[in-house]
């Protein structure tokens, strides 16, 4: 089985950035929220359930999961977001797990933007933290999403401190800074974890 190093950071740290980079050089990609996505797609278990408790009109036209719809649905009922969370939650904790037994390269990558605050270190061999200053991160937010500041600082308050997700980590990228130190970064890296993966046969 590949070595499974965890991915997290928080928003507007640029994990699908450090990612990418990571997937240049051949390493499996298990995203997390790609795979939250699959469990409630057209035809799924997790979608079949959703519909029997909130009714057809939680669809879309097309017949897809009417997200925001959901969201806010739950955001305004604790009681609907914890009966959410506990039908998703194994049903993408089952799927992250078969993507890892199914890798193919030396280490994977597990992408998940709330690793620390569900404690989903567990599930890897190492802790790797994208990490940003808190200006950064609210200036690539606002630009990425064209949300208020407010909605970012209410994201901010429900994630880990950039502390806590840093006393987490096994390894740390500094993107506060050009492309070419993200580069020298994930090179570095990726030696390091092909030689832990090497070691672990």
């Amino acid at each position: 089985m590949a070595v499974v190093i965890g991915l997290t950071g928080g928003i507007g740290s640029g994990k699908t950035t450090v990612a990418n980079l990571f997937g240049e050089y051949g390493i499996d990609l298990i995203d997390a929220d790609v795979i939250a996505r699959e469990v409630v797609a057209i035809g799924s278990v997790g979608l079949a359930r959703i519909v029997e408790k909130f009714g057809a009109s939680i669809l879309l036209a097309d017949g897809n999961l009417d997200r925001s719809q959901l969201r806010a649905a739950i955001f305004s009922d604790p009681q609907l977001k914890n009966w959410l969370n506990q039908l998703l939650h194994p049903l993408i904790r089952a799927k992250m797990l078969a993507d890892i037994d199914r890798a193919t390269s030396p280490y994977c990558l597990l992408i998940v933007p709330l690793m620390v605050e569900n404690n989903l270190q567990t599930l890897t061999d190492r802790l790797l933290v994208v990490d940003v200053d808190q200006q950064t991160q609210i200036m690539r937010t606002q630009q990425r999403d064209n949300v208020s500041l407010e909605q970012i600082k209410n994201i901010l308050s429900a994630q880990a401190t950039r502390q806590q997700r840093l006393d987490a980590a096994d390894d740390i990228i500094c993107n506060n800074g050009d492309n070419q130190a993200l580069l020298t970064q994930v090179a570095q890296l990726h030696q390091h974890y092909l030689a832990l993966a090497q070691a672990a046969k």
